[in-house]
């Protein structure tokens, strides 16, 4: 699993992975937790930037511009832009969203990189459990212009039912033709689990029987 394997260590040291009994915002009973705001260090943030950038290098996503959805997305972006040049030698760019339009000074919706038709942009964000980020951003982003938007980068692939049988990265897939990149699926946290590589056995029925209800 390679840096697969690094990431699911670095969620549970920086306790962002926690096992346990959790309700979930959608109100499911999950064995498991994701809490991404726990990231709240320089050196966490740099280490959690270079895997994003790894996931992108890795699966060789057309990169112009990273766009961060405010507020969680802005420090994701940032983190993995600075990866991206300082690891990978690429030079991107980067813009996140205000959540009210600024009717002052330079005025607009983004800040950073202002859009242009056809650049290409990588969308990242921590977790996605609806897809509500992703529909949000997109009519701000071709509000800006007629952007390529060539995937999202997300930390974790939860591959649960969203709003119907399908999760909701197929979900964004159907409705918006954009593929979704995860650095882990709860499928590689399971067999990370079951090859000792984090601690967690105590939950893997669980989590196992939680995947034959809620998993795609």
């Amino acid at each position: 699993m390679g840096y697969k394997q690094d990431f699911i260590k670095f969620m549970v040291d920086s306790g962002v992975l926690t096992f346990g009994d959790f309700t979930l915002k959608s109100g499911r009973k999950a064995p498991y937790f994701i809490n991404c705001g726990n990231y709240k260090t320089g050196a966490q943030l740099n280490k959690l930037g270079e895997f994003y950038a790894e996931c992108i290098v890795d699966n060789k996503i057309p990169v112009e511009t990273l766009f961060g959805p405010a507020y969680k997305g802005i420090p994701l972006a940032v983190s993995a832009v600075t990866a991206l040049s300082r690891k990978f030698g690429v030079d991107a760019a980067y813009c996140f969203d205000r959540k009210e339009v600024k009717d002052h000074g330079e005025g607009g919706m983004f800040i950073g990189k202002q859009l242009t038709d056809g650049e290409k942009v990588v969308i990242i964000d921590d977790v996605m459990t609806s897809g509500k980020a992703l529909r949000e951003s997109m009519p701000k982003l071709m509000s800006a212009a007629k952007v390529n938007v060539t995937g999202m980068v997300i930390t974790v692939d939860r591959m649960e039912k969203g709003q119907g049988d399908i999760s909701a990265v197929q979900e964004v897939k159907r409705d918006f033709g954009i593929d979704v990149y995860s650095i882990v699926t709860i499928a590689d946290i399971i067999e990370a689990i079951e090859n000792d590589v984090v601690p967690g056995k105590e939950y893997l029925e669980k989590m196992i029987e939680y995947r034959k209800v809620y998993g795609v």
